[in-house]
């Protein structure tokens, strides 16, 4: 499942003529395409789907949002190592590395 995840922009620069931001999710950091708010500043939210920022949002709504994504485990589903989900789905002990009997 893919989320539109509030995060909080934590710093922004320019690459190659774009502008993005390096952004807070409850935890969890990550680079972002900041073209569709070219506003956007440092210390604001905005809600990131498929790594661009679509739209501002208050920190209220956003601590919010994140606080209910966390009760329900969807940042650990949205952002979870991909190695231990794949392993999980797989029926794979990532630890033990065997396949668990079914």
């Amino acid at each position: 499942m893919c989320l539109a995840v509030p995060g909080r922009v934590l710093d922004i620069e320019e690459r190659d003529g774009t502008r993005m931001a390096t952004v807070d999710f409850g935890g969890v950091v990550k680079e972002v395409c900041l073209e569709y708010l070219p506003d956007l500043r440092v210390g604001e939210y905005a809600v990131v789907h498929v790594g661009f920022a679509l739209q501002r949002l208050d920190e209220e709504s956003a601590r919010q949002t994140l606080e209910l994504f966390a009760e329900l485990g969807m940042l650990q589903e949205e952002f979870g190592d991909p190695w231990q989900l794949a392993a999980a789905e797989a029926g794979v002990d990532p630890v033990v590395k065997e396949v668990r009997n079914q």
